[in-house]
């Protein structure tokens, strides 16, 4: 008989789901095992200097020919039907997608225990893809975090005017934290993620990040070239995440051509049979 702790959970229960996280956490460190990992570095600085190069040069248009006058485009402040926008736009959060996503990983953990031989391997496969999809919005919205820091860009109408120019570097205030936009950080990392890991969910991925990005210009939070900023942020920042796991080869390989594509994982049916045998009596 196993022994139980103090809440009455048999004590290897409580070792099981401990060893779980730890080992799931040390595969993370690990020496890089992949043998093209190399090619798919390449593949990925390329993508990345293009990336920052053509979008980086989109948001300084956007600074100079739209952001002040997109202002003017937007309803004021307080407009009372906005309310299903506000709500929305909630769903750009990143510590709530980030909650919720720690919540999946726990659950994950603590099913672990109770299952064996395949369901036990089914979840080692969805734990993974999870962890991967944490870890590629979190890199991101850090990253993105000390970007607004440094950059200090002022918010719409912070200072009582429509300027695309009102900067204060380092001022560590909310209304100087516009650039880049961490609702589009967060919803664009979480769809290249997603995305990434389940590609037929590509289409509805990115008109989520679309409409989170969209939602925080309609509600003044941020100009045009914020939410086109966070955008690139969230995405090579995932990007960088993919290739960490790709070389490990965790959740994702490499082809020849160093592209990453995501190894074959568990269907939806393998996790409800999986949930339903863990809570079977």
């Amino acid at each position: 008989m196993s022994a139980q702790t103090g809440s009455g959970v048999p004590s290897n229960y409580v070792v099981q789901v401990c060893r779980f996280g730890w080992i799931s956490l040390a595969q993370l460190v690990r020496a890089p095992s992949h043998s093209r990992r190399a090619g798919a570095a390449r593949r990925c600085a390329r993508h990345s200097l293009w990336l920052t190069a053509s979008i980086g040069a989109a948001i300084i248009v956007l600074m100079y020919l739209l952001d002040a006058t997109e202002i003017g485009w937007m309803p004021p402040r307080g407009t009372g039907w906005l309310w299903p926008v506000r709500i929305l736009t909630e769903f750009g959060k990143s510590k709530y997608v980030l909650w919720a996503l720690a919540a999946l990983l726990l659950v994950t953990a603590l099913l672990f225990p109770r299952a064996r031989g395949t369901p036990r391997s089914v979840l080692v496969g969805f734990g993974t893809r999870i962890l991967f999809i944490f870890f590629a919005v979190l890199l991101p919205v850090l990253a993105g975090e000390v970007l607004k820091e440094v950059v200090g860009r002022g918010r719409p109408f912070v200072g009582g005017a429509a300027n695309a120019f009102n900067f204060s570097h380092f001022s560590g205030s909310e209304a100087y934290a516009s650039f880049p936009s961490g609702h589009a950080t967060t919803a664009f990392a979480l769809a290249f993620a997603v995305s990434a890991v389940w590609p037929h969910l590509r289409s509805v991925m990115l008109i989520y990040a679309v409409i989170i990005a969209a939602t925080r210009l309609v509600l003044l939070a941020h100009h045009p070239s914020d939410v086109v900023a966070g955008a690139l942020v969230g995405v090579i920042g995932a990007m960088f995440v993919r290739y960490w796991f790709a070389a490990r080869h965790l959740a994702f390989t490499i082809r020849r051509d160093g592209a990453i594509e995501p190894l074959a994982g568990p269907s939806l049916g393998h996790l409800k049979r999986v949930a339903r045998g863990a809570f079977a009596p």
